[in-house]
């Protein structure tokens, strides 16, 4: 079919879905304005009623936009449904993880022919022995239309395990504990607890773990537990009383100490230590808070490494002797590797004769081991233009052996062994991708787009061999671009669905990762953030003028930060986009960096800064796409979200689509999709997950004129 003809088709099939007289008309909220004043400034919000997911009015609002939704979108259910039978085919259903050892035990997370939730086994002292059931989560989530295991930690005997659960999505977990020789689940259930955040002591009875503020959720309290007795007289051994820090608890790699972890956001970190032979003890001070010192440890032997950014804009190596009361003396620590312009040290791990980084040079990850006894070191080599590269779990101290991950474009996730005394590499595992996929019929490349202001952006673009890079194809264009966190060019097996249907792919990694340096981060944050908006702006138009996008395909998606990325370029640029995908938004910025009573709201003032203040408030402001919705034509628009989000509140994308409804100009679709039984990571299970992928890829598919079954 001509191309022309089937984009024409694809235009009037979405009209027609929004104009149709048997359709309902969009939902209209009310307008019941509320003023709201702060030291920074006074808005008046118009939808601030929405804030209440107790109010019948607001389900019954929030029930008539998923409606409305159901009903344009009906014409592409067949698509959808396609879709998710193409990508639940391409899982291998009946399959495991790569076991590994620690302790005494070899671990392995399994999945069962229709399964939506893993299976965790361990087998003791060899991968012949009989498999012990640890967890089953699939009979654990029987009755639940939600839960996440949140993760769970061994006893030093190898009989117990801690454990929590979240059936609701709000990330507020139960902890319990089970007798894996026996089977028993003890009596003890401590709610409201952080994920995984928990550590044995030596004793095997006692542990510690983190509690959360309901309202806030963010972790304060640290409180200590001896199994067999009420956790109503647990003992609070630490509490954080700064409400701008997230704190974590865990057990170090030498199995020596349990740390607390307060860290402020990327500006502050402060860890606090107690030998887990002496549970009853009190944790000291590592090196205490300092407003720009950021640093990690690591400990093994007499030895303390430490990561740190301390006169070390992209962090140095450093070591320390194994004695907490000299670590507090800074200039006693010894520098091991120094800090470097062009290549971050983004982390580490400790093993008795190597030491092993994980650097970041050009935007490109690099794994480096060093060998401890003879000092030389080496950088494993990798070959893909666009890749990934992460240090794996290694539980144990005393191996040769490295686990690491990698994983392209065009390379599903594997698993790899290398042995740092020979240089051998062994692939252990590839994912499986089903249904027929070949990695060379894919191509990625990757390339540098000079933005705005001449700073150089990578974009890594993947590609089906024959897909047209002649101004003809769709493009979607993804990046994140906040809190110093990577967008790594990994594989998806469900991308390929809409590779092999002529789109091209790209993500911009654009500035508020830590891609390249810490200094990327730092140009894409407070009062730089509009950095972030602008080289994705300016990659999109590289991306047409290059030919590899169609200048009326290009589509763009982004999800929670990403999502308050996609409402700045459609404010900015609504003309470069055919369709946008805003998943789980943070939209309205302003109004909620006011609330510190919404959870993460107060931690998040060293991302986005202090509305309390004036220069802050009107930065802000500028760029919140909910307060800058103004008269002009959008781009075919899916925002989704989930009625339990604890990180971006429902009301956030609701209000921004209620305001959009009233302000946009043209014809253009304009959507919303609330998952009223989900939070922020929307449905659970790898299955019922990839509905929400299928409606999102078949709303851009008809819009490219490329939905045809």
């Amino acid at each position: 079919m001509n191309k022309h003809i089937t984009l024409l088709i694809a235009a009037l099939t979405l009209y027609t879905m929004a104009h149709a007289q048997t359709l309902p008309k969009p939902p209209v909220a009310p307008l019941k304005p509320r003023k709201i004043t702060s030291p920074g400034g006074t808005r008046i919000d118009n939808y601030y009623w929405l804030n209440n997911r107790d109010d019948k009015a607001v389900i019954s609002y929030l029930t008539a936009e998923n409606a409305y939704t159901e009903s344009v979108l009906a014409p592409q259910k067949a698509l959808e449904e396609t879709l998710f039978t193409e990508m639940k085919g391409r899982i291998k259903q009946q399959d495991q993880s790569v076991p590994y050892k620690d302790g005494a035990y070899y671990y392995q997370t399994n999945f069962v022919q229709g399964g939506e939730y893993p299976i965790y086994v361990r087998k003791k002292g060899s991968l012949d022995a009989p498999e012990e059931l640890m967890f089953d989560c699939n009979a654990l989530a029987k009755g639940h239309n939600y839960y996440n295991l949140g993760g769970y930690e061994v006893s030093d005997n190898d009989e117990l395990a801690i454990f929590c659960e979240d059936t609701v999505s709000r990330r507020l977990y139960t902890l319990r504990v089970k007798n894996l020789k026996t089977g028993q689940i003890y009596p003890e259930v401590i709610p409201n607890v952080e994920a995984g955040d928990f550590a044995w002591a030596t004793d095997n009875k006692t542990f510690f773990y983190v509690k959360k503020d309901v309202q806030t959720l963010l972790g304060y309290q640290v409180y200590r537990h001896v199994l067999g007795t009420d956790p109503k007289i647990d003992v609070l051994v630490y509490e954080e009383k700064d409400n701008q820090f997230y704190m974590s608890l865990y057990r170090m790699k030498s199995k020596k100490y349990v740390a607390i972890v307060s860290d402020h956001n990327g500006v502050t970190t402060e860890y606090r230590l107690l030998e887990a032979s002496k549970p009853t003890g009190t944790f000291k001070v590592f090196y205490p808070r300092e407003r720009g010192h950021e640093y990690d440890i690591q400990h093994i032997g007499s030895t303390f490494y430490v990561r740190t950014n301390y006169k070390a804009q992209n962090f140095r190596l450093m070591e320390a002797a194994d004695n907490l009361a000299t670590t507090t003396n800074r200039s006693a620590w010894k520098e091991v590797i120094p800090n470097r312009a062009d290549v971050f040290l983004q982390n580490m791990d400790v093993f008795t004769n190597h030491l092993v980084l994980g650097e970041r040079k050009d935007g490109l990850a690099k794994l480096r081991v060093i060998n401890q006894k003879t000092k030389a070191d080496e950088y494993l080599q990798f070959t893909d233009p666009a890749y990934v590269a992460g240090i794996g779990n290694n539980p144990d101290l005393n191996t040769n052996i490295l686990r690491f991950g990698y994983s392209s474009m065009t390379t599903p996730a594997s698993t790899f062994d290398y042995n740092m005394d020979t240089k051998a590499m062994t692939l252990m595992k590839e994912q499986p991708v089903l249904g027929g996929f070949d990695k060379t019929n894919y191509v990625s490349e990757r390339a540098f787009v000079t933005a705005r202001d001449g700073v150089n952006v990578p974009v890594s673009i993947v590609y089906r061999k024959g897909t047209p890079k002649d101004g003809t194809s769709p493009v979607l264009q993804y990046a994140y671009g906040s809190y110093g966190s990577n967008t790594e060019p990994g594989f998806s097996a469900n991308r390929l669905s809409l590779l092999d249907r002529g789109f091209i792919y790209a993500i911009a990694h654009i500035r508020g990762g830590q891609e390249m340096g810490r200094a990327w981060y730092d140009d894409g944050k407070l009062l730089k953030k509009k950095n972030t908006f602008n080289d994705f702006v300016d990659v999109s138009k590289w991306l047409i003028a290059n030919k590899y996008a169609a200048p009326d395909k290009l589509f763009a998606l982004g999800g929670s930060a990403g999502g308050l990325l996609m409402g700045a370029v459609i404010n900015q640029s609504p003309e470069l986009y055919r369709g946008v995908v805003a998943a789980v938004p943070f939209v309205d910025v302003v109004t909620t960096m006011l609330d510190e009573s919404i959870p993460l709201t107060t931690g998040e003032f060293e991302e986005w800064g202090n509305p309390k203040k004036k220069e802050y408030y009107d930065y802000m402001l500028s760029y919140s796409p909910y307060d800058q919705v103004s008269k002009q034509t959008y781009p075919n628009l899916l925002v989704t979200t989930g009625l339990h989000d604890s990180q971006v509140q429902y009301w956030e994308p609701a209000k921004w689509v209620a305001k959009l409804r009233t302000m946009k100009t043209g014809n253009n679709v304009l959507l919303l999709h609330t998952n009223m039984e989900a939070g922020h990571g929307g449905a659970s299970g790898r299955f019922n997950a990839l509905k929400e992928v299928a409606m999102e890829y078949a709303f851009m598919l008809q819009l490219a004129g490329k939905g045809e079954l």
